[in-house]
């Protein structure tokens, strides 16, 4: 059982940065790949931005290649996701989540994650 916890969310104006953070719990977080994902209002959700379990390896969606950054802290149980020059279109709530097989690659196929967090919203004003 994996627990993802997001904070980091909120408003900003078109421009701006956010920082979102993703706390899990349980000892394996170290051997998983991690995600994030979005939802925004009235879409399906979307792939935004994967880490293999190390921090080796990372994937980006094209919207946010160049803006976003994905890292994490396999001590601190912590996976990021650091959002610059942020645009209206990526107001969303945006979900953390894990992939549980050990080990496993960075992925962009939302089923394949197996746990997820409840989500935080982010808002952009143009």
């Amino acid at each position: 059982q994996v627990q993802l916890v997001e904070s980091g969310g909120g408003l900003v104006q078109a421009g701006g940065s956010l920082r979102l953070s993703c706390a899990a719990s349980g000892r394996t977080f170290s051997r998983y790949a991690m995600g994030w994902l979005r939802q925004p209002p009235g879409k399906e959700r979307e792939f935004v931005a994967g880490i293999n379990w190390s921090g080796g390896s990372t994937h980006y969606t094209d919207s946010v290649k160049g803006r976003f950054t994905i890292s994490r802290d396999n001590a601190k149980n912590t996976v990021y996701l650091q959002m610059n020059s942020l645009k209206p279109e990526d107001t969303a709530v945006y979900f953390c989540a894990a992939k549980t097989k050990l080990y496993g690659d960075v992925s962009d196929y939302a089923p394949s994650y197996d746990y997820w967090g409840q989500g935080t919203q982010v808002t952009v004003s143009s």
